[in-house]
């Protein structure tokens, strides 16, 4: 008996001295950050982004965007005017990359690249760039959060995560 408990001993002080796998990751905001805080955190997959693109004289920017979550849109973060942009994902596409250029206070491109190999780029190609992917295998975009001031977005970061889903559900 002794000996069992040795062995069970052993197996569980293996257990605990593994670490346990890191399901989620984060890429922080870039931007300057100024105005209201936003999230587009929300239940289910992401099937859908929509982007306006506001563009002067200067050039334009990100001034808006919003997620689709299985069939329900979030709530638009920041301004829904200017140029819209939409794109629909495929059945099993996911999102695991994005990139873009900041400057000036203001998000000025973004570009979100699937698992299949599809880029989805709004804005222009202006200021510094920035590029965000999870850092486990298997992890697909979940939400994003970062600042709006009412005109704009002035920044942007990305949560990533793997989607459990129950056995024998896709």
């Amino acid at each position: 008996m002794l000996q069992f408990f040795l062995i069970l001993s052993a197996v569980y002080a293996m257990g605990m001295a593994a670490p346990l796998p890191d399901l989620f990751s984060y890429s922080p905001a870039v931007g300057d950050g100024s105005g209201t805080e936003f999230s587009t955190a929300s239940e289910g997959r992401i099937t859908g982004i929509r982007v306006w693109e506001y563009n002067n004289y200067w050039g334009g920017y990100i001034s808006g965007f919003q997620l689709r979550y299985e069939s329900n849109w979030t709530a638009a973060v920041g301004v829904n005017s200017g140029n819209l942009m939409e794109m629909t994902l495929y059945d099993k596409e996911v999102i695991i990359q994005i990139s873009g250029k900041y400057y000036s206070g203001y998000v000025y491109e973004v570009v979100f690249i699937t698992n299949q190999g599809r880029l989805f780029k709004v804005g222009q190609s202006s200021g510094a760039s920035f590029n965000f992917y999870p850092t486990q295998k298997g992890n697909e975009l979940r939400f994003l959060s970062g600042r709006q001031n009412g005109s704009g977005i002035t920044s942007i970061g990305a949560h990533w995560a793997a989607i459990r889903t129950a056995p024998g559900k896709p």
